[in-house]
């Protein structure tokens, strides 16, 4: 099955992401996590199939995270409100997301980029 890719061009994990993929030939869709934004029921998807807490799905080192106090308000939020706050803005979500519709990451690891998609 076909990688989704949920990136950000100008960041640097998501480039270095990319350039793993294309290193390796496996083919993925790329989504620009900005322009088109996962929704609210996309991302409740994605943090049930990760298997990680809701809050690992926030980019924690952004300016929009420290800017509204995202970790205020998410300290005793639902995964719905989670999810919903991600949905609002694309550059509140950490990157990149990867999934095959049964697994997904959050963010780059070579070692686990290794394990989850390589052929």
């Amino acid at each position: 099955m076909e990688l989704t890719f949920y990136w950000y061009p100008n960041c640097g994990t998501c480039k270095n992401a990319k350039k793993w993929f294309d290193e390796h030939n496996i083919n993925y869709k790329s989504i620009h996590i900005v322009e088109e934004t996962p929704s609210k029921e996309e991302l409740l998807t994605l943090i049930e199939k990760s298997g990680l807490p809701a809050k690992k799905f926030f980019n924690t080192s952004g300016k929009k995270y420290r800017e509204f106090n995202i970790k205020e308000k998410i300290s005793n939020a639902s995964t719905e409100e989670m999810a919903e706050i991600l949905a609002s803005d694309g550059m509140l979500i950490k990157r990149p997301i990867v999934s095959d519709g049964e697994r997904v990451t959050v963010g780059f690891k070579e070692e686990e980029f290794q394990t989850k998609w390589s052929k």
